[in-house]
């Protein structure tokens, strides 16, 4: 796995792109300038990786687009030692991210093959998550609450599963539309029972599969 000075160029190219798109946390910035996007994709699609374009990658999923990545992460809100839960590990790409940022992750991935795989590369890369397999839908609740729940795929509803899961004072970070668009909505844990909703611009994500999610 190689990280040339070239990759490097090309990356920093990419983060002026999504910063003139309007992502302005400068720690969001730099954890996109520091992840290497192409050990995610095939060799072939070297000079893809670094388009701000979303890209197939197995099992019928993507790697998300650049500036989605940042957009969500933005919105986040990240601070070192988050405990945040992912719910769409796909390549490991907006894990790592994260990582970057100095959270503590738990991802889950439906597909177990994805899962495998974005375990493994995170390892050879040197980035530590607890990885599970499993309906992301539900969350997490054995590790329950979360400072922080980031959802990377389009949900039909906001699950109330998950918006139990956060600690008071956290958010959930999630997509919420049709199977064709989406709206991005940032929900906060005000107290016990009480939540405060923002809606955010529209994006298209791989569908959330599971109970909560898209059957």
């Amino acid at each position: 796995m190689v990280d040339s000075y070239r990759h490097k160029g090309l990356r920093r190219a990419l983060v002026k792109k999504i910063k003139e798109k309007g992502i302005h946390d400068e720690k969001v910035l730099e954890a996109i300038n520091q992840v290497p996007r192409h050990f995610f994709l095939d060799t072939a699609f070297l000079e893809k990786s670094y388009e701000d374009i979303a890209f197939p990658i197995e099992e019928g999923q993507t790697i998300s687009q650049p500036f989605t990545v940042a957009f969500q992460t933005q919105l986040l809100d990240v601070k070192k030692g988050d405990k945040i839960l992912e719910i769409g590990t796909g390549s490991g790409y907006q894990c790592c991210v994260l990582l970057e940022l100095g959270a503590r992750v738990f991802t889950i991935e439906y597909n177990e093959r994805l899962s495998k795989n974005a375990r493994i590369l995170l390892g050879k890369m040197g980035y530590q998550a607890k990885f599970f397999c499993g309906d992301g839908s539900k969350g997490l609740p054995a590790f329950a609450p979360y400072d922080k729940i980031l959802v990377t795929a389009g949900a039909p509803v906001v699950p109330q599963a998950l918006k139990d899961q956060l600690a008071i004072g956290g958010c959930l970070v999630i997509p919420v539309g049709d199977h064709k668009l989406q709206k991005m909505l940032k929900i906060t844990r005000i107290s016990e029972t009480g939540f405060e909703e923002e809606s955010f611009q529209n994006f298209k994500f791989v569908p959330l599969l599971g109970e909560y999610g898209w059957k």
